[in-house]
């Protein structure tokens, strides 16, 4: 049967309400609007399928992958990326927690290789077919009986026009937020003279219109950073403006490891649980100064290192040394070809402008009720749900931002989401979530530096720990400890991989316990493209690691205890053996 141009399609039938009788404020979801399918939408169906429930994912492109589709015009409305883009999370902190990246891809994948990724993951799952591509979602409403129900109407259009309404029991909103360009022009007198081309870095692709330019990027972030240091390849000069300065990383790390397998650890994660934030500020400071002094690279910010999610790259530095990118403060006015700065100093004869000023944030399918507002932010329980809504049928999945992937953190929010809609998990008072919303943001204003185009950070790990627990599946230290001493090592000294959180609970993977073991040996498996004599560890380092693997388990059961004082003694307990 067909629909008409504008139709309501897909309407559950009366069965929805029939088959809990006597409950009327319990909500039964089974069908699911999953809006976007890129990193966040494609885990998104795959958690519905887990839960038995049915997704329907909308999709306005042609293809998966969201921001890492890459194409060479930009499209309105829709994230976009450069040419050479490579991703600064090496791939095991960023794969899904039950589908490993290839061992022989390389640590830090350019783009192509990561939608090779979705791809392989979509297959695996069998999450195509779910899929409607070049569907765009106009709107999202409540459906009439949604006080009753908790139903949405969801309006789409086809690429030819043709509209539809579809009622959903729930809908999960995975658009991104990166899709529309921050670009402050008021806030640069004199651009309406500039005489040369300007550009958000949303428009950036590559370097080819930049040969023999004289090139001014504006904002240091990672965007930024990139573009500066690939545009002065080919560029006469390339200059960096920065209000605050950025605190500049490497992902080569000590011995080569990637950065964020070296030092996003449980083990550090405890650390900072236990002194105070201001001694690792001090020490990482320290740490990076030593490879390259920010003062005298001009490029120390106003703000503390853990302030704020530094700008992850090998290059800028050396760029900055050999004149190719010289940093320059803030941008005070443009007088056509001249750009002046807030220190008096100029740059005249400037070809290109490239504004990497950040991106703002919006939902504009949804009703603005929908939202509620907590400081500079969208206020969402646990960066999730609505707080004001009547029923949890309306989650956000990957509007987030932390100094770890999107993928792990958005796979976690979309098995929390299910969770809530089959009603095994159930979310506080209306009341009690929006205090929770505005600690929150008392919290993130106190720990880092926010605006109303950062408004979103969070801690990496304890974020993940904090949903997993609501899931049920955050890894048990003590337990480990005591049942599984060689996976306690990995867990507690190791990288903290999405594997951990299928280790136990619901959604547990037979081989999440391999996929820990083996995560080095796919990080060096892209390495070993000559044969070498392996080293072998001392015993002297081995009796040092094994002693301070000990102590540190000390350390995080006494952690542990002074916050649970009668988990332990039952645990304990419980191991006994029966006596018959």
């Amino acid at each position: 049967m067909g629909c008409d141009p504008i139709a309501v399609c897909d309407q559950p039938g009366n069965q929805h309400e029939q088959e809990m009788p006597g409950r009327s404020r319990s909500i039964m979801v089974h069908r699911v609007a999953v809006i976007g399918a890129g990193p966040s939408g494609l885990t998104s169906i795959k958690a519905c399928l887990e839960e038995g429930m049915e997704p329907t994912c909308f999709e306005s492109s042609d293809d998966m992958g969201g921001l890492w589709k890459f194409k060479e015009v930009s499209e309105p409305n829709r994230a976009s990326i450069y040419r050479s883009l490579t991703i600064n999370i090496s791939k095991e902190m960023m794969c899904y927690s039950d589908f490993p990246i290839p061992s022989d891809y390389p640590n830090y994948m350019h783009h192509s290789k990561i939608l090779n990724y979705f791809r392989m993951y979509a297959d695996h799952f069998k999450l195509l077919k779910y899929i409607r591509f070049q569907t765009l979602v106009k709107s999202v409403r409540k459906a009439p009986d949604y006080s009753r129900t908790g139903r949405w109407e969801v309006l789409t259009e086809k690429r030819d026009g043709h509209e539809e309404r579809h009622v959903f029991d729930a809908v999960i909103c995975c658009s991104g937020h990166y899709t529309y360009p921050n670009l402050p022009l008021k806030d640069f007198p004199g651009i309406e003279t500039f005489e040369g081309k300007y550009l958000h870095s949303w428009d950036y692709k590559g370097p080819e219109d930049m040969y023999g330019k004289r090139v001014v990027v504006i904002g240091i972030g990672n965007s930024g950073g990139d573009i500066a240091v690939e545009t002065s390849r080919v560029a006469e000069q390339v200059y960096m403006s920065t209000r605050r300065g950025a605190w500049v990383i490497r992902q080569v790390s000590d011995n080569g490891l990637p950065v964020d397998m070296k030092y996003n650890t449980r083990f550090v994660h405890i650390l900072f649980q236990l002194f105070p934030i201001n001694f690792f500020n001090w020490f990482g400071e320290k740490k990076l100064n030593a490879m390259y002094d920010h003062t005298m690279y001009a490029l120390k910010p106003k703000h503390r290192l853990f302030s704020q999610i530094p700008v992850i790259n090998d290059d800028l530095p050396m760029k900055i040394l050999s004149g190719a990118v010289i940093i320059k403060p803030n941008v005070k006015e443009i007088c056509g070809c001249t750009v002046v700065f807030d220190d008096g100093s100029t740059v005249e004869k400037v070809d290109t402008i490239v504004f990497a000023t950040g991106y703002n944030y919006d939902f504009p399918y949804l009703p603005k009720k929908a939202m509620y507002k907590s400081g500079h932010r969208v206020g969402l329980y646990k960066h999730v749900f609505p707080p004001t809504l009547e029923h949890p049928t309306l989650a956000v999945v990957g509007f987030i931002h932390a100094l770890g992937a999107i993928m792990p953190q958005a796979e976690m929010q979309a098995r929390w989401v299910t969770r809530v809609f089959k009603g095994h998990k159930k979310l506080p008072s209306s009341q009690s979530m929006i205090k929770a919303v505005e600690k929150d943001t008392r919290n993130i204003e106190k720990s880092y530096i926010v605006s109303k185009l950062t408004p979103l950070q969070v801690d990496f790990v304890s974020y993940m720990d904090e949903i997993a627990g609501d899931i049920g599946v955050r890894p048990s230290l003590l337990w480990l400890f005591f049942t599984d001493y060689p996976l306690f090592k990995r867990v507690f000294w190791g990288p903290v991989t999405a594997y951990q959180y299928r280790l136990m609970g619901p959604g547990k993977w037979e081989g999440a316990r391999r996929a820990i073991f083996t995560q080095f040996d796919r990080m060096y498996q892209p390495l070993k493209t000559r044969k070498l004599e392996p080293e072998q560890p001392s015993t002297a380092r081995r009796l040092v690691k094994m002693s301070l693997t000990v102590m540190a388990g000390g350390a995080a059961i006494y952690y542990f205890h002074t916050r649970n004082p009668d988990v332990i003694p039952t645990l304990l307990s419980n191991m006994r053996p029966q006596r018959v």
